[in-house]
């Protein structure tokens, strides 16, 4: 089996090294030479390719492709990778493409529950055109006849990029919004949920999230408790700085249900909830 990833970051190397023992050949993109000669000495066949114009030599590599990943956002123009090797892709007839996508797509729904079913209605520019690329993907699939599985994801952490870290950066707030909840995920349980969906391809959406959605002032204190120091003071939200983007995030108020993900792939998370990922990743500082 082979397997091509456009767009090799902290999620899909995360999948890549759970999976690496399955593939005979693992290649993807990334935007800079630097980082392509980083990940050749990883033992992966880089590509530059910067989402305007086809990669040198990707066409090539996806003719051979069992397995595709997409981890690469939209923009403006559409989704980069359909816009540019569509046809290459279909051509190779990969038995399974996954597109990684994100919870941001439903909106607010002022904390009430959501699945897969829900109705998409984004908030910011970024999700309307999330909707637009999950859109196009499913169409894609529908006319090629190849399996395209969507995934949700909520908030990710995990090692380097977690509660403690900010910490350790002196930018750990307690941000406080009255009834503002989000969902997490663990990079690990990305990439088991991706593993789990490989063996059952199909043209699926599938939310990628844990079991609790969580203040994320909570997260913070547990982060406090366990390191052993006082947590941050409170901030109201209203008086908080904040960049707009990251004030846009707490326009969307939701709680996002990952039950199909048990149901359907008989995945069982590793990290259901903030508090037990938490400890694991202070044990392993």
């Amino acid at each position: 089996m082979r397997l091509f990833v456009f767009g090799i970051g902290y999620s899909s190397k995360a999948f890549i090294e759970r999976v690496r023992d399955r593939f005979d050949w693992i290649g993807g993109t990334t935007r800079s030479q630097e980082k392509a000669a980083a990940l050749q000495a990883e033992g992966i066949h880089a590509f530059v390719f910067d989402g305007n114009t086809p990669g040198n030599g990707i066409a090539d590599a996806l003719a051979t492709a069992s397995h595709v990943l997409v981890s690469i956002g939209p923009n403006e123009g559409g989704d980069p990778v359909l816009n540019t090797h569509a046809d290459d892709i279909a051509a190779g007839c990969p038995s399974w493409i996954g597109y990684l996508s994100t919870v941001g797509v439903y909106g607010n729904h002022d904390g009430a529950w959501v699945d897969e079913d829900t109705p998409c209605k984004p908030v910011s520019k970024r999700s309307v055109q999330r909707v637009a690329a999950e859109n196009a993907w499913i169409a894609f699939a529908n006319e090629n006849a190849l399996p395209v599985q969507i995934f949700r994801l909520s908030g990710i952490y995990g090692p380097g990029r977690n509660a403690f870290e900010n910490f350790r950066k002196g930018t750990a707030r307690r941000l406080i919004k009255p009834g503002q909840v989000f969902n997490r995920i663990h990079v690990a349980d990305i990439a088991g949920v991706l593993e789990a969906a490989m063996a059952r391809p199909s043209t699926r959406i599938f939310n990628v999230t844990d079991d609790e959605p969580a203040p994320p002032q909570d997260v913070v204190a547990y982060a406090a408790e366990l390191l052993g120091i006082d947590p941050p003071p409170e901030i109201p939200f209203d008086n908080a700085d904040l960049s707009p983007m990251a004030r846009s995030f707490y326009g969307e108020n939701k709680r996002v249900s990952n039950q199909r993900v048990k149901r359907e792939l008989g995945y069982t998370f590793l990290y259901p909830d903030y508090r037990s990922a938490l400890i694991a990743l202070r044990d392993k500082v």
